[in-house]
């Protein structure tokens, strides 16, 4: 029974009860008007992005670049017009992964275009070139960047922070970073990359799970040194307001094509280990990153079969019935109060896989997407989740440490 109608229930009573039930039912009412289980209520998060007047200073009168995509939103508009609106000069757009609007492949590669509204060019830094030339910031004075991330060190918009940043550095550029929230800015975990495996898919030596905004990722880049040229950069960063990395937060737009759910983006840092072995992982169906199967598997009665849809032309297991495990009935709740990355998955998929010798992918990408080769051989060996956490437990504590002195939230 709620607290409400508990209280109905009984008001007809409470007048005409002795005083040592009073005071009974004022200590319950106390105790579960303050218990953990009683849900919360936040303010609104307001984004970088919609805390115009902190930054317009910044771009009036000047030759402005913007590194966005479909995330890049001030309520219901793109910054892009919100801004174009406001008299600032849209002089160029970088589109990263995906696209200007967010709708192309992954790992498609994008042209350069022209945005209709503004005139502005739109050259892609996703593909054959990952980092802005100097050609292409010829003329700039400033440089925003305002993309949503979901907080995994493989997700590589966070990539395209860094090169555009060093970029930038190199050039003498501003640079002006509109935060947004970390849906997974509570999780802070994973082996921390070792440089020897610096990619796209790990640009930095973070743990997978590294529980920084990209306010807070741009301010370490720079103050860790990690960019070249990093001392020089100006850098500004217009922080939210009414956040903290435990406040939940829906994303209102999907940050790409296969993080469709808020289920998805919060099971991402863990299911895209799958990504290095020979597994879908839900591409090209209706729950990409909420379930993972393989034709060979066979163990397990759920199943699908990915086809082509927007995002996914040519999804691994195309018109084949991939058995596996689904994850999509889990809760969001259960997910967000989770403070680990689940490796117990791949750890159980491997084990119980019928011809282990073509369970991961021959390129060894699980080396790239995991920061070394230290997991994938793990898995191999047979160790067990606690044993390997074991080993990555002392750079992960470095990294803490590191992190603390940027965090711009509690």
């Amino acid at each position: 029974m709620c607290l409400y109608n508990f209280c109905v229930k009984n008001i007809n009573c409470v007048f005409n009860a002795p005083k040592w039930r009073l005071f009974t039912l004022l200590i319950f009412t106390v105790v579960v008007l303050n218990s953990p289980l009683r849900s919360q209520t936040y303010p609104p998060v307001i984004v970088g992005a919609e805390r115009i007047e902190q930054y317009l200073p910044f771009l009036e009168g000047k030759q402005v670049g913007f590194v966005v995509n479909q995330t890049s939103r001030v309520g219901a508009c793109h910054l892009i017009d919100t801004l174009n609106n406001r008299g600032v000069c849209v002089a160029r757009i970088f589109a990263p992964e995906h696209g200007f609007r967010g709708n192309a492949d992954a790992g498609e590669n994008i042209g350069e275009t022209f945005d209709d509204r503004t005139g502005a060019v739109v050259a892609s830094i996703y593909g054959k070139k990952r980092k802005p030339t100097k050609e292409d910031l010829e003329g700039l004075d400033v440089v925003v960047f305002d993309i949503q991330d979901v907080g995994a060190r493989f997700y590589t918009y966070i990539s395209t922070l860094f090169y555009v940043m060093e970029a930038c550095a190199e050039a003498g550029i501003v640079v002006v970073v509109l935060d947004r929230p970390n849906p997974n800015g509570h999780l802070v975990d994973g082996p921390v990359l070792d440089t020897r495996y610096t990619s796209f898919v790990g640009i930095a030596p973070l743990p997978i799970a590294h529980g920084c905004t990209v306010g807070e990722l741009a301010q370490l880049f720079k103050g860790e040194c990690w960019i070249n040229q990093g001392y020089d950069l100006n850098l500004t960063v217009v922080a939210c307001e009414n956040y903290t990395h435990h406040t939940p937060y829906d994303l209102p737009i999907k940050p790409s094509p296969n993080l469709p759910t808020m289920r998805s983006v919060l099971l991402y840092p863990s299911l895209c280990l799958f990504e290095g072995s020979t597994c879908s992982v839900g591409r090209g169906t209706e729950w990409p990153f909420e379930v993972v199967g393989h034709p060979d598997f066979g163990l397990d009665s759920f199943c699908f079969t990915p086809v082509p849809n927007n995002g996914n032309k040519h999804p691994i297991f195309q018109e084949s019935i991939c058995y596996g495990w689904d994850f999509h009935q889990l809760s969001i709740d259960s997910l967000r109060n989770s403070n680990q990355l689940n490796i117990s998955w791949l750890i159980d998929f491997y084990r119980s896989f019928p011809n282990k010798s073509v369970f991961f992918r021959r390129d060894n990408f699980l080396d790239l997407l995991s920061g070394s080769n230290k997991l994938r051989q793990q898995v191999q060996a047979g160790m067990s989740e606690a044993e390997i956490r074991a080993t990555w437990s002392e750079d992960l504590a470095v990294f803490l440490s590191i992190r603390k002195r940027y965090l711009l939230y509690e």
